[in-house]
């Protein structure tokens, strides 16, 4: 069972918390008239439906219907249980607790991943303790040392060492007892035919790979060469496989230390890699983030999305850094929010060696006034290999310019690059137009057949309408927990909602107030058991409606509700009076003949 928390616990944690402060660790958010929006987290969305409302302190989204206070927001985001939410939202916004909340297993799935979490998070200590006090790990600190890292750094970071030893942390597990079961889980060890284990990672500097929320799911493993060990046949690099934790298309390197800064900043810089990101970070720039020695997937971009729209990438200065380059800013600019800015790395140099030549200042300088607009980058990469001097080399490098032209949004940014193009090949701005015109027709055509191969193979569910009657009793509920007088109203006039789901709503409201001064639409949340309840009175929440109601709309809303009432009892009262008929008890039908003209006339008289 999940631990009971005292109420005023939980009252004082989200009386402290402003939700917009919290959602915006894990969501851009800009405002939005008196709310704040951005891109859901928990659904794939180019166009913000994620909203947070400062003044309810819940957030919902129109686009899923995910919805809820400051609590469920963070245990649908990160699957934590209610304590756990508690605990983290305390954490976060720094407030102390008098009261202790333990973390407990709230299945046996969520079992087995603390057990994972546990066991990583124990190799990370393990090898950082190796690399940074022991003869074993001097090597490979002096390795570090003379890449340009520091200790404070390495410290920063727990990079470790993996010796050189295939049965280490196997050893360690078995002292641990740690179970056979998560040991062939956690992906840091390779099992053999006999069912026996060998370390995954041996001869290796050791860089923890961290969730969003900072805990080590995997590692990533930078093979030593030296003269004891050639490496012969080993690859540089060296990642955790797939596990029930670590997902190499969702991790980014420094994201989670990284996230707050960039929201703070508004930018993010992509590099290539881990060694990139570390040399930024002892330049001061902790904005740097890495993919996993792969292409950018959707998963990362989304997770970028949602922190900040201002990307600059800054790949390595080499042939395969520039195309690397090209491929990202091809896939980024497919998101049209983004804003993106390429620096190319002078000399073909890395960041990392960029710096170690250079120094901290020359760096920050480069990554701050060297930036490109994704076109200028590409007029400089699609020359090469190309003769401009060749009449058809000539051609091609126009038509493929003229097609990435088409991408930029700015009409003034447009103007200036035709300007230069037409200076620089002496060819006049209006042919260029037209060519930019026909590329822009030729785009949307492409784009017009792409939706009508989604829209026939994949069509949209919609959702279904509510009838009059149910939108009626939303918008009483609305008013009732809005507004005393419209409740005690509905509570002391017994309204009888069609819908049972709504009369229970009454209800719950009705009990909450009984022990509540004010209604607080977070704490009702939290107040409320049943899932679909909380989902039904967030949907409530978001009714567009006059701020206060009046009389006259009242009394309609209800009249609606008592219309449709009485015609489900005259209906009902009509299907009793035919079984009557045919079990030919004439007694029964004559009483139902006549209360259904006593509720025909009730209809009539409500429907004046």
């Amino acid at each position: 069972m999940a631990q009971r928390i005292p109420q005023e616990v939980i009252d004082e944690v989200r009386s402290k918390t402003n939700i917009v402060e919290v959602v915006g660790q894990y969501v851009q958010l800009k405002k939005a008239g008196k709310n704040y929006s951005g891109l859901c987290p928990f659904h794939e969305e180019k166009t913000p439906s994620f909203s947070v409302a400062e003044d309810k302190q819940m957030f919902y989204c129109f686009g899923c219907g995910k919805g809820g206070n400051v609590f469920t927001f963070l245990q649908e985001l990160e699957g934590l249980n209610f304590p756990e939410a508690v605990k983290r939202v305390a954490d976060l916004e720094q407030i102390p607790l008098a009261f202790e909340i333990r973390s407990e297993p709230v299945s046996e799935v969520s079992s087995q991943q603390r057990q994972l979490l546990a066991l990583h998070e124990r190799v990370r200590d393990l090898y950082h303790h190796i690399l940074m006090n022991t003869k074993v790990g001097e090597e490979a600190l002096n390795y570090l040392h003379e890449r340009g890292l520091n200790d404070e750094l390495i410290e920063e970071f727990n990079i470790g060492f993996a010796p050189n030893e295939r049965g280490f942390l196997v050893q360690v597990c078995q002292q641990d007892k740690i179970e056979t079961a998560v040991m062939e889980n956690s992906g840091l060890f390779v099992q053999r035919e006999d069912g026996s284990f060998n370390d995954r990672f041996y001869q290796r500097v050791m860089f923890p790979l961290n969730d969003p929320r900072g805990r080590t799911v995997g590692f990533s493993g930078r093979l030593l060469v030296s003269k004891d060990f050639s490496g012969e046949n080993q690859p540089k690099y060296l990642n955790s496989p797939e596990t029930e934790l670590f997902n190499k298309r969702q991790v980014l390197f420094n994201f989670d230390k990284a996230r707050n800064e960039i929201r703070k900043q508004g930018e993010a810089i992509l590099f290539e890699g881990f060694m990139d990101v570390l040399a930024a970070w002892q330049a001061g720039i902790k904005i740097g983030l890495a993919s996993m020695g792969t292409s950018l997937t959707e998963q990362q971009i989304r997770a970028i999305e949602r922190l900040t729209s201002h990307v600059i990438l800054a790949y390595d200065g080499d042939s395969a850094g520039l195309t690397a380059t090209e491929r990202a800013l091809r896939l980024l600019t497919d998101h049209s929010r983004l804003q993106l800015s390429a620096v190319t790395i002078p000399e073909k140099l890395d960041p990392d060696e960029y710096l170690r030549k250079y120094g901290a200042e020359e760096l920050r300088n480069l990554l701050q006034h060297g930036r490109q607009t994704p076109f200028v980058f590409k007029m400089n990469y699609l020359e090469k290999g190309l003769n401009l001097e060749n009449e058809n080399d000539r051609l091609i490098y126009l038509n493929e310019l003229v097609d990435e032209l088409v991408k930029v949004q700015s009409p003034m940014e447009q103007d200036l690059y035709l300007g230069q193009l037409s200076e620089r090949f002496d060819i006049t701005r209006e042919g260029l137009k037209q060519q930019l015109k026909q590329a822009r027709r030729s785009q949307r055509s492409e784009r017009r057949e792409q939706r009508q191969v989604i829209d026939t193979t994949a069509p949209v569910p919609q959702k279904s309408s509510l009838s009059i009657v149910e939108k009626a009793e939303r918008m009483l509920l609305y008013r009732g927990m809005n507004e005393r007088s419209v409740r005690e109203r509905l509570v002391q006039d017994e309204v009888q909602f069609v819908h049972d789901q709504y009369q229970e709503l009454l209800l719950h409201l009705d009990s909450y107030m009984m022990v509540h001064d004010q209604f607080v639409l977070a704490d009702f949340l939290n107040y409320l058991q049943e899932d679909s309840m909380k989902r039904l009175i967030i949907e409530i929440s978001v009714l567009q409606m006059s701020e206060d109601s009046t009389e006259e709309e009242i009394y309609d809303l209800m009249q609606v509700i008592s219309q449709a009432g009485i015609a489900d009892e005259i209906k009902k009262r009509q299907k009793e009076q035919l079984e009557a008929r045919k079990a030919g008890n004439q007694q029964r039908e004559l009483e139902l003949t006549i209360q259904i003209i006593e509720l025909t006339k009730r209809l009539k008289q409500a429907e004046m």
